[in-house]
């Protein structure tokens, strides 16, 4: 009994304890789901009430704690746009008597908007009643961040696009150039540098070619004209050359083209003639008709040999404009060997300025009347260690070619200073001194701080330009800073006028201070009736504007009497003296006075 007793007691003890821990559980699972604000609800299938905890009624704000609430209060409570998937994901849920999971917006009494996620189980209870048990978490702030991340992503995939959109247009634009829409010259040394790589290439040609006339139509018609040839001529040029080949334009109105695969060199005279002959065709601008042309250089070869090539067909596009212009020249080589010859030359030209081997060599000048010394022409020789003293033919045109025509002209300039202050220190005063000035010296913006700087007294040097410089061409900028160079008390000559064809309003608006007539209407004077007529219609001209005029190349008594009587104002020959180093002062000067003696002499008689 007792044991029976004692057998009894033990199940109540377990049956105490374990409702205990079941308390407690509850306890505790209570408190983690109010600490997670996670709601639990229940809800019968067979019953329209469903069964929140306080939970629930604080994630919808209801105000109120009752356990039972209508179905209604979750459909209403769900966003109009989410009711309708929200109640079908339950209606399928119970459909299958399976899990229900389902996420969906709610709009709070206080109108805000929060996005829930909702879970359940279903079961069957104890009564037998088909039933489910759920919970619900608001997942706004989930939702947020990702629409936010998602957002952020669209954003970062965008400016990506947008940065490599970017990226191609940049490269773009700097690979083509932005008039013609042509590859320019940075696309053209990348095709350059890979065609060698590629083992498909059997024939290999470049043409470089110049616009005839451009200048011209740009100066005469304005830039706008300029750019509509440009544009026509890349267009004719795209038509004329295979797909596989390639057009450029590298510079002003210089264009490079770049065949490959062509069958032989029948077919490429044959594209070239082509590309030529649509490039005569006038082009309409406006009103009116503009002509142009091209010089075209060519080079071509069985490989793949593009740099050689390129600078072939340079030399080629040079020998064509030298010899008339409109016209094709195909490399040869004799231009190779002459361009060895010029580079040759051009780097030895580089030390001797270096060494200072380019030194004035003084030629006299005349009072057409009295024979007394008026001044000097320096010009420029250069003293070779090995060739000897080599006259500016043999030099000028690498000089200027090659960009070095400004330090001739400055390093003769210095030296003339210098031998001018060391004939003064000797008592041999000179009147002026010219120098002769290139079109780049002229240009250089610098120039007129450099001259400061080597304080030349007023009227004492004197700039030669070559007539074609200015006269047909020129500018305001470059007219005003002849002007400048005036201002300065330095005078301007015109060199080898009546050689080119200058126009009278070139003459008018740079008024210098005295012409120079070419040796070539000097030579034949003496026996030429028009030969007269021309040169005094010059200085009457000049006379006229009240420039003075120099005659070049006397090489005779006679040449000098006859333009002393057609009114020039000075001379200038070897009827006065072969120029001559200023180490040669005294010869200089000496056979100068012996000469003008004799002819002083000879008049008088």
């Amino acid at each position: 009994m007792q044991a029976s007793k004692a057998g009894t007691a033990l199940p109540e003890k377990k049956a105490t304890r374990s409702e205990h821990e079941f308390q407690n559980l509850l306890r505790r699972l209570e408190l983690a789901l109010d600490a997670s604000r996670i709601g639990v609800w229940e809800h019968s299938i067979e019953q329209d009430g469903i069964l929140w905890d306080a939970q629930m009624h604080r994630l919808y704000e209801t105000g109120e704690t009752c356990r039972l609430v209508p179905a209604s209060l979750w459909s209403n409570a769900i966003h109009p746009d989410d009711r309708e998937r929200a109640e079908r994901d339950f209606e399928q849920a119970i459909a299958m008597r399976g899990a229900y999971n389902s996420q969906f917006r709610i709009v709070l009494p206080s109108g805000e908007i929060r996005h829930l996620r909702s879970r359940a189980h279903f079961y069957v209870d104890a009564e037998g009643e088909p039933s489910f048990i759920g919970a619900e978490w608001d997942v706004t702030a989930d939702v947020l961040l990702n629409a936010e991340l998602a957002r952020q992503k669209v954003v970062a995939e965008a400016r990506a696009l947008a940065l490599e959109e970017s990226n191609a247009r940049i490269e773009h634009v700097a690979d083509h150039d932005y008039l013609t829409g042509l590859p320019n010259r940075r696309l053209l040394d990348k095709r350059l540098a890979e065609l060698p790589a590629d083992k498909s290439i059997t024939t290999l040609g470049v043409l470089h070619l110049d616009l005839d006339q451009f200048k011209q139509i740009n100066d005469s018609h304005g830039h706008a004209a300029g750019d509509a040839v440009l544009r026509a001529a890349a267009l004719r040029i795209t038509a004329a050359i295979p797909a596989n080949g390639m057009v450029a334009r590298v510079g002003g109105d210089e264009f490079v083209i770049v065949l490959v695969n062509f069958t032989d060199l029948t077919e490429l005279k044959q594209i070239t003639e082509d590309v030529q002959r649509r490039l005569r065709k006038k082009i309409r601008f406006g009103q009116e008709m503009l002509q142009s042309g091209a010089s075209i250089g060519v080079s071509w070869s069985g490989d793949r040999r593009a740099r050689n090539l390129f600078a072939e067909s340079d030399l080629a596009l040079y020998q064509a404009k030298k010899l008339g212009r409109n016209r094709v020249e195909f490399f040869t080589r004799q231009l190779q060997e002459d361009l060895r010859s010029k580079r040759r030359l051009a780097e030895e030209l580089k030390l001797g300025l270096e060494r200072g081997q380019i030194l004035p060599y003084y030629q006299v000048q005349l009072d057409a009347r009295t024979r007394e010394v008026i001044g000097f022409e320096a010009l420029a020789r250069w003293k070779h260690p090995e060739k000897g003293v080599l006259a500016p033919g043999i030099f000028l045109k690498v000089a200027d070619e090659q960009g070095l025509a400004a330090e001739i002209d400055a390093a003769i300039l210095k030296s003339v200073l210098e031998d001018r202050l060391f004939w003064l220190l000797h008592g041999l005063a000179v009147p002026r001194i010219a120098v002769n000035i290139s079109a780049s010296r002229l240009a250089d913006p610098a120039l007129l701080d450099k001259l400061r700087k080597l304080d030349i007294p007023p009227g004492v040097i004197v700039f030669e330009l070559v007539e074609t410089i200015f006269l047909d061409d020129s500018d305001e900028k470059l007219l005003a800073h002849i002007g400048d160079i005036k201002q300065m008390g330095i005078d301007i000559e015109i060199d080898d006028f009546g050689s080119g064809h200058a126009s009278l309003i070139g003459l008018v608006k740079l008024r210098p201070k005295r012409l120079k007539i070419d040796r070539q209407l000097v030579t034949e004077v003496v026996s030429s009736a028009e030969q007269r007529r021309v040169v005094g219609s010059i200085v009457e001209i000049a006379k006229a504007l009240d420039v003075e005029v120099i005659a070049e190349g006397i090489e005779t008594e006679a040449h000098a009497v006859v333009l002393a009587q057609l009114g020039c104002d000075g001379l200038q020959g070897y009827a006065f003296g072969y120029p001559a180093p200023a180490a040669e002062t005294d010869r200089l000067f000496s056979s100068m006075t012996s000469r003008i003696e004799k002819q002083k002499a000879a008049m008088g008689s």
